[in-house]
């Protein structure tokens, strides 16, 4: 589920304490959460409505002026109403994750671990190095730039890095990506390893 920065905001203050899409099946689930650009969005209910039952007040709660405004901003498909309680849950875990560069061996040992199952899974082989060594030597570029230099498309690009930041490696910038002080450590303890 796609959330726009200034919504995000709105969440965070309490402001919004309401979402509506329109999905042919269900985008999120009650008691899960979304992480997004700018933190983390509980999800407390998720609810299929009808159009008559979306009220002006449901309409202020998710952040419009009423309900005509609301269902005028979902006329864009006929799928069915979602109406999905949301919260603000956090900051993004994976900001301080980054920058804790003072990694124990035992806890590098753990993201090397976690790095070479990636290697061992993918059908591509051992990427995460590369990758790693690729955006230190190319940090604040474009990933189509990254991409091509690769051989891939973007769409093949992009989650190979999510999977990098999520162990906090890598950090996003406009345009591209960086190592973060984390990420910088692992890639000169790899660098180090006989077998890579």
């Amino acid at each position: 589920m796609l959330i726009k920065d200034d919504v995000i905001e709105k969440i965070k203050s309490g402001e919004i304490t309401i979402l509506f899409r329109r999905w042919s099946r269900p985008g999120a689930k009650a008691g899960g959460s979304q992480m997004t650009q700018g933190g983390v969005v509980g999800i407390d209910s998720v609810e299929v409505i009808a159009e008559g039952d979306v009220t002006d007040l449901d309409a202020r709660e998710a952040g419009y002026a009423s309900a005509a405004d609301l269902l005028a901003h979902l006329n864009y498909r006929d799928d069915d109403i979602y109406r999905i309680g949301v919260y603000w849950a956090g900051e993004d875990p994976r900001k301080a994750l980054r920058e804790s560069a003072d990694l124990g061996e035992v806890e590098l040992n753990e993201v090397i671990a976690k790095l070479e199952k990636l290697d061992k899974n993918s059908k591509r082989g051992a990427w995460t190095q590369q990758y790693l060594q690729l955006i230190q030597d190319m940090p604040n570029t474009y990933s189509g730039i990254l991409a091509d230099y690769l051989g891939i498309s973007i769409p093949d690009f992009k989650p190979w890095v999510r999977k990098l930041k999520a162990l906090g490696l890598t950090e996003s910038l406009s345009p591209g990506y960086r190592l973060s002080p984390r990420g910088e450590k692992v890639l000169a303890a790899l660098r180090q390893k006989p077998d890579r």
